[in-house]
């Protein structure tokens, strides 16, 4: 695909999130793209968003479940930034009217207090370069119609990020085992869904690993201070205004978001 086209894509995609209104799918428009386009894609997205003011504070890994890879058909996760306008602090509401058709999964958060540049990073170079691990909700949201996405689809629009909230408890992941730790999540109050670390290839830890590796490859390194989604440990959850999740991390902790 040429630049103009990809910058064609990518200024499509921030508009769609600018005025809320969604577009085909580029696959069914575009049969031919690539992943390597896709994620060009993204990134003239990025810097639309850039050049309007936002900065980059972290990354996001998706399709981490093996789940969801077959879905798609692919063999590995994908990734795509977190901007400083996509936090929310936890107990503050995330408005959907903002959003196009948000959907929620909850997740293992990393703060980094040390640079991981790939490749060669290893489990052990994540926990020794990790400053604490928190729960989090992702609250994705597609700009393409009706969530017909296939890879190429979601990777152009910046891994389907909307937006995120940040629990307030903290611990170092060096005093828990984050395979092992079960997440329990519940919708206006009812359990609807019960997982462990495990679930997020083999440990949030590892999906890290692979992320810091990935964009090694491409000259990009995580840097200290950045907050790393390390993959949905859930069921992706519509949500809409009136709805209130409620995650618990075992060891960890729990944290809360309503909607309005």
């Amino acid at each position: 695909m040429n630049t103009s086209m990809i910058e064609h894509y990518g200024d499509e995609l921030y508009a769609a999130l600018l005025n809320r209104q969604p577009v085909e799918p580029l696959t069914r428009r575009e049969p031919g793209i690539t992943l390597d386009d896709a994620y060009q894609i993204q990134l003239r997205m990025i810097r639309r968003r850039l050049d309007a003011g936002e900065t980059v504070i972290g990354k996001k890994i998706g399709i981490t479940s093996q789940a969801v890879m077959d879905m798609l058909g692919v063999d590995q996760p994908d990734f795509g930034h977190l901007l400083s306008g996509m936090v929310f602090n936890e107990g503050e509401p995330v408005d959907t009217a903002k959003l196009i058709a948000p959907r929620a999964e909850a997740e293992v958060a990393f703060v980094l207090a040390r640079d991981l540049c790939g490749p060669g990073i290893t489990a052990a170079d994540v926990l020794r370069a990790t400053d604490c691990v928190m729960p989090c909700f992702e609250i994705v949201d597609s700009r393409i119609k009706d969530w017909k996405i296939k890879i190429q689809d979601t990777v152009a629009d910046n891994a389907s990020c909307g937006v995120l909230t940040l629990g307030c408890t903290q611990r170092s992941p060096r005093e828990l085992d984050l395979a092992l730790a079960g997440m329990v999540l519940e919708k206006n109050g009812e359990v609807i869904s019960t997982s462990c670390g495990a679930s997020v290839q083999g440990s949030p830890v590892n999906a890290v690993a692979w992320l810091a590796n990935t964009l090694g490859r491409l000259g990009i390194a995580l840097k200290a201070g950045e907050v790393i989604l390390s993959g949905s440990q859930s069921p992706l959850v519509p949500v809409v205004p009136g709805d209130s999740l409620y995650c618990h991390v075992g060891g960890l902790g729990s944290t809360l978001v309503r909607f309005i």
